[in-house]
């Protein structure tokens, strides 16, 4: 049996046709011997074509677990297992003996994984994991001990493991209003509260007695850098708003001042009612599962509408968000600021994309040390890719510019600034 487990260990998960060549038996031998394993080889998949591959045991919680997927109702469905296999492999079992096969981790650990300002703070909110205190310390299995141990929570719409389910169906769901933001801000910061969602900017989530909600916040300190923030958390509002009425699903924001602090609520689209959930995935779990390098959202939108993941209206819709992003200087287009609904299948995943978030002019964010960029605002020139999607993304950025211009919570410094970075103005 060790040579089939040296083999295993090495390789990863193997062809069986390879296995009995590379270990001289036959198919029927190479099944009993599998069968003694005893649940230590796993077989992926049903035919001749099947793969085997060796559990790799993480302490504390095995090598696989059961996979719930919470529906928009907010009522567990069983969605098979998830196994971890020598050679840093995710096989989702969904079905017996039938499933999905990642390297590396699945799309949606990656996307569950704690990360951003929030999963910075997963370490201290639960010490008794005995974590690393820098989760870029982290290694593969403290990524998967925190899924199964303290996953009730996370992005999306799975679970995973019976621990993280118990503790989804132990929980319930406050409300927070307004006037509680100011102090959850504070408590946020010394003792870490709240999902774990990506990105670095301050946050927490809450729940307002209808949506869930992601909810940025300023320091309300008064500072250069505090008024700046103030001010592109309201541009990344009135861009959600211009791109709404100009017909691009967008995500649902409201400004809200408290105490000094601006506030900005963000509907969640990732969650329904008190306990719904949906599938999603961002852009980057996407590209890093079956497509390739991270460039840029124009390639990365070629490839999925040349597979037909993506339809060709969202292909023109992520054009038209690059042009846009483009026009009002957001420099932040990265893979995580794009997301997909998603629906896991054995040929190929199907994806719908979801409201536009995080959109706003982040080539005028303070720097780490608190100083404001320096810098004159040039009008950019379209490529040949986004020639067919420049001129309605020019009347977009014109309608952004105009509602910063009627807006008098916005400082006139900033105002000014924004108006005069193109020749037409507002």
């Amino acid at each position: 049996m060790d040579d089939l487990y040296q083999i295993l260990k090495q390789q990863g998960p193997t062809p069986a046709a390879a296995l009995t060549r590379q270990l001289g038996i036959s198919p029927a031998t190479l099944s009993r011997r599998v069968k003694a394993a005893g649940g230590q080889v796993v077989r992926i998949g049903r035919t001749r074509g099947a793969r085997y591959g060796l559990h790799h045991e993480i302490p504390g919680i095995g090598a696989r677990w059961p996979v719930w997927e919470i529906n928009p109702e907010g009522t567990p469905e069983a969605r098979g297992q998830l196994h971890w296999l020598h050679g840093l492999a995710s096989y989702w079992e969904i079905e017996p003996g039938q499933g999905l096969v990642y390297e590396g981790f699945a799309p949606f650990i990656a996307d569950m994984a704690p990360q951003g300002f929030l999963g910075q703070l997963f370490p201290r909110r639960f010490p008794e994991l005995a974590f690393p205190p820098r989760i870029r310390d982290w290694q593969e299995s403290h990524v998967l001990q925190a899924l199964v141990m303290r996953g009730e929570d996370l992005p999306g719409n799975l679970i995973i493991g019976s621990v993280s389910m118990d503790r989804f169906l132990q929980s319930e769901t406050g409300v927070s209003r307004p006037r509680d933001y100011p102090a959850i801000s504070r408590e946020l910061v010394t003792r870490g509260s709240g999902s774990s969602t990506a990105g670095e900017f301050p946050k927490f989530t809450a729940f307002d007695g209808e949506h869930h909600l992601l909810v940025k916040f300023t320091a309300g300190d008064r500072s250069p850098a505090d008024r700046r923030w103030r001010d592109l958390l309201l541009c990344e509002h009135h861009a959600a708003a211009t791109l709404a009425a100009g017909g691009i699903n967008a995500s649902v924001t409201r400004p809200v001042l408290q105490e000094e602090q601006l506030f900005l609520e963000i509907r969640r689209f990732d969650r329904q009612g008190p306990r719904g959930r949906h599938a999603v995935l961002t852009l980057g779990a996407v590209d890093d599962a079956w497509l390739g390098p991270r460039d840029n959202w124009i390639q990365a939108a070629r490839r999925l509408a040349d597979r037909g993941w993506i339809t060709p209206e969202d292909h023109t819709r992520i054009l038209l968000l690059e042009a846009f992003g483009l026009l009002i200087h957001n420099n932040d287009r990265h893979f995580g600021n794009l997301a997909c609904f998603w629906e896991p299948t054995a040929e190929a995943p199907r994806l719908k994309l979801a409201p536009v978030y995080d959109m706003l002019p982040m080539a005028l964010a303070p720097a780490a040390n608190g100083m404001l960029p320096e810098r004159t605002l040039e009008p950019p020139k379209p490529s040949a890719a986004l020639l067919a999607v420049w001129d309605q993304a020019e009347g977009l950025a014109r309608e952004f510019r105009t509602r910063l211009a009627g807006d008098d919570r916005i400082s006139p410094a900033f105002r000014a600034l924004i108006r005069n970075d193109s020749p037409a103005g507002p």
